[in-house]
């Protein structure tokens, strides 16, 4: 079963010449929505990893059925002052000024192998935040996983010039 056939593009959404790939398509579709979770959750489940980051808000539908398949804790990583205990976080660049990404200041301790998770992978700004905020908590990303990438737009190059391993269980090229 293909994935991205499972996928919608909304075109203009949410400006003029973007085409928007919607998940939500994906989600509603109970064969799309476990085989996204199983072939993800499959590919680490011999790997070393303590815990599963996922990126508000379509990285928390994904990661957290990801880290329950396999065992393991799941950590929001939320927008700014969404979360209710003591946090840190990272200042990140985005089109047209700048947002902040958060964390409890608990949620990873140092040396704690971490799997980050998103459903899209597109400038990379974002995850490229969540992997220095874990990396601030001394914890160490395992790989960058989404379930779509959009290679024409930078982000899985971005996060490779980090020195980050990125998965995508599908790609949206130019189209």
């Amino acid at each position: 079963m293909p994935i991205k056939s499972r996928i919608r593009t909304v075109p203009h959404y949410p400006h003029q010449g973007i085409m928007f790939r919607d998940i939500t398509t994906l989600l509603k579709d109970p064969v799309g929505l476990r085989t996204t979770i199983h072939e993800i959750a499959a590919r680490y489940k011999d790997v070393k990893i303590d815990k599963v980051a996922g990126i508000e808000s379509r990285g928390f539908i994904v990661g957290t059925p990801v880290a329950y398949e396999l065992g393991l804790g799941f950590v929001p990583i939320r927008k700014r002052g969404k979360l209710p205990a003591e946090t840190v976080g990272r200042d990140y660049q985005l089109e047209y000024g700048s947002d902040r990404i958060e964390i409890h200041v608990d949620a990873i301790k140092s040396g704690e192998r971490v799997l980050l998770v998103d459903d899209l992978i597109a400038t990379g700004g974002t995850a490229e935040a969540a992997v220095k905020l874990i990396e601030d908590m001394g914890g160490i990303v395992v790989e960058c996983c989404f379930v779509i990438d959009l290679p024409d737009i930078g982000g899985r190059a971005r996060l490779e010039k980090l020195g980050q391993k990125v998965f995508a269980l599908c790609e949206f090229e130019g189209d």
